[in-house]
């Protein structure tokens, strides 16, 4: 149940943005974590984050489709407004767009405008140790959290190839239970 006026019936709303890192393909520990805690789950890709993940087991898994591309006008909107949204895994790529105001795709747009509407976000990078030394990189980090987004706080994710089951992603809500406003539940 909400606690927010005018959605007394509604769970809260999760939006999880997944882009193309090979940690993505076990997103699904988020979504099973996130609706124990009493989320309902919704998940936006990155175009190339769609080849990471098995569409049809995610849907199943959330009852929602994956989105990944603007809708047309006049299409109903397929989610309802996120009551929080977490960006795992996170990219090189889309954490140096999303702190440039960069809205060049779907889940970026998303990631913009949360700040405007003060959505609470939580971001966990996947970012390997050679692009993580980039001056942007660092910078990125450093504007999303000026903005209020809660950033893992451990070093950048560096997974070697095939290794998935030391990405935290029970570090994603416990993002959102710890943060400054916490995010509604």
């Amino acid at each position: 149940m909400s606690d927010q006026p005018g959605r007394p019936d509604r769970k809260p709303f999760l939006y999880v943005v997944v882009c193309a890192a090979g940690v993505a393909r076990d997103v699904d520990r988020l979504f099973v974590a996130a609706r124990d805690a009493g989320w309902d789950v919704g998940v936006v890709a990155t175009p190339q984050g769609l080849g990471f993940l098995d569409a049809a087991a995610v849907e199943a898994r959330t009852g929602y489709p994956i989105r990944s591309g603007w809708r047309a006008p006049g299409d109903p909107r397929p989610f309802p407004d996120p009551d929080a949204i977490v960006v795992a895994p996170a990219t090189f790529n889309t954490i140096n767009k999303w702190a440039a105001g960069i809205a060049d795709t779907l889940a970026l747009g998303i990631l913009c405008e949360a700040y405007g509407l003060g959505v609470p976000t939580a971001v966990l990078p996947a970012v390997n140790s050679l692009l993580a030394q980039h001056p942007a990189y660092a910078e990125s980090l450093a504007r999303l959290r000026g903005m209020g987004v809660r950033v893992s706080a451990g070093a950048p994710h560096t997974p070697k190839s095939g290794e998935t089951a030391a990405f935290p992603w029970e570090e994603a809500l416990e993002l959102l239970a710890h943060g400054p406003d916490s995010a509604a539940r």
